[in-house]
């Protein structure tokens, strides 16, 4: 972190924008990024957000949609027009940071989590101006929520990640992991060990879908092929572990919610309806 008393965003080295990416195609939700959310589309919600993180200086949406560029221009906020052919939403968001030159973190926040923290953003930033500020070699830090169930666990679609002491990311998987050997060996199976033994799963961490990035690791890592481990786990994050780029990872102030499915979104809306989460219409 920054000790000095100046204002980090006045350096150009820990200036932070975040870039959010916003597809218009998706084959479990069309038109995700515009779907209603208490008379707002959802993208707003991510933008809202993401500027109530204290230590954001931009927003931009990098998306490939011209009706999701108006949508957010309409509403006051900045978006540019990326190549519709981007492989992942990094990418995407590299051909806009490529273009900010005044700004040494980048952020990428998805476009379906509306109710992200701004907490868990600001904590992320704060880290990763704190490896700038003493000059480690940490070019990506990420957040990890804990994992409450069995089913969660089990979840191929939830990506799991073991960490050293020092919070570096060892290894990210869509498999259990670590492997719960001693448990497993009184109970015969790791499943029924953990049935019976719920506080194993205090072992095991989710990893969430927020990147904060030293602009020049994120335009690095967009460069590389794809890797073995990235192809086979289809995790893009294992590019930049298998390149030997340090990741940090750290605990989020709260659990988020990705909108992926008509039952995410009706969770969502369900929790906006009971006020349990609010969104500033304004900076």
């Amino acid at each position: 972190m920054n000790h000095t008393g100046s204002n980090p965003q006045n350096n150009p080295q820990t200036s932070t924008v975040a870039i959010i990416p916003a597809r218009f195609a998706s084959s479990r939700l069309p038109r995700k990024a515009l779907l209603d959310i208490d008379g707002q589309p959802m993208i707003l919600w991510v933008i809202r957000r993401t500027l109530e993180a204290r230590n954001v200086s931009r927003v931009i949406v990098a998306t490939d949609s011209h009706e999701i560029l108006e949508a957010v221009i309409n509403a006051g906020y900045e978006a540019e027009m990326t190549d519709a052919n981007h492989n992942s939403g990094t990418d995407r968001i590299a051909e806009v940071a490529a273009k900010i030159d005044d700004a040494g973190i980048i952020v990428n926040v998805q476009g379906d989590e509306p109710l992200i923290a701004p907490k868990t953003i600001e904590l992320a930033v704060d880290q990763m101006m704190n490896e700038i500020a003493h000059a480690s070699d940490v070019g990506i830090v990420t957040t990890w929520e804990p994992i409450h169930t069995l089913r969660e666990l089990l979840d191929s679609s939830v990506v799991k990640v073991v960490v050293s002491d020092d919070d570096t990311a060892l290894y990210f998987s869509r498999s259990p992991m670590p492997f719960p050997r001693d448990a497993t060996q009184r109970h015969g199976d790791p499943n029924i060990a953990l049935e019976l033994e719920p506080e194993l799963l205090g072992n095991f961490k989710k990893h969430t879908g927020l990147y904060v990035y030293r602009r020049e690791t994120l335009l690095e890592f967009t460069e590389w092929p794809q890797t073995k481990l990235e192809q086979f786990e289809r995790l893009e994050q294992l590019r930049a572990l298998e390149h030997g780029v340090k990741i940090r990872v750290i605990q989020a102030s709260g659990s988020s919610i990705g909108v992926d499915t008509p039952e995410d979104l009706e969770r969502v809306r369900r929790l906006v309806a009971e006020e349990k989460v609010t969104v500033a219409h304004s900076r």
